[in-house]
């Protein structure tokens, strides 16, 4: 066997040992983009739900590619060439950045069915917002072996950040 392909017997082992490593920097920055975009779609004026739906995942995604354009053409290129399978480690990496931006979506487009108007649908988008940024930087700390303490500090820290944007969300409001 070559040494990109794992015998059937290592690939969970492989497989576990990726997720052990995994990082959760995109999930937390993914969710700072998603309650900017809320933000500035609020501020702009009233967005239909289905354009800011759009909106959210288009942002994540244009963002990811970013990101992994970064990661491969950046430090990667000077490193190694990319194969295929460094493209898709890569991609992998940074797919946080656009898992964090589903559930503010989805959230606004649920948003009629729990009675909300457009601007209930903003700010229920940048609490889910707020709280998968808190969520995503506790499971990182998680994962990295952190104590229940620094998990708590990363929490409130995060929990702080997304205070403030919400504070420049009422802000930009008056």
């Amino acid at each position: 066997m070559s040494r990109t392909t794992p015998a059937p017997a290592d690939r969970g082992k492989h497989r576990t040992e990726r997720r052990a490593r995994a990082d959760y920097t995109g999930g937390v920055y993914g969710s700072m983009l998603a309650a900017s975009v809320v933000i500035g779609a609020g501020s702009l004026g009233s967005f239909p739900r289905a354009e800011l739906v759009l909106l959210l995942l288009i942002t994540g995604v244009v963002f990811w590619i970013a990101h992994v354009h970064a990661q491969l053409f950046g430090a990667r290129l000077a490193q190694q060439a990319p194969d295929r399978r460094l493209v898709m480690h890569v991609c992998r990496d940074e797919w946080p950045i656009v898992k964090a931006a589903v559930p503010p979506a989805a959230a606004v487009a649920v948003s009629p069915l729990l009675g909300l108007d457009v601007q209930g649908a903003l700010w229920l988008a940048l609490c889910v917002a707020v709280a998968g940024q808190v969520g995503w930087s506790v499971a990182a700390a998680r994962r990295a072996g952190a104590s229940p303490r620094l998990m708590a500090v990363t929490a409130s820290v995060n929990l702080l950040l997304g205070l403030l944007i919400i504070v420049v969300k009422i802000v930009l409001k008056h």
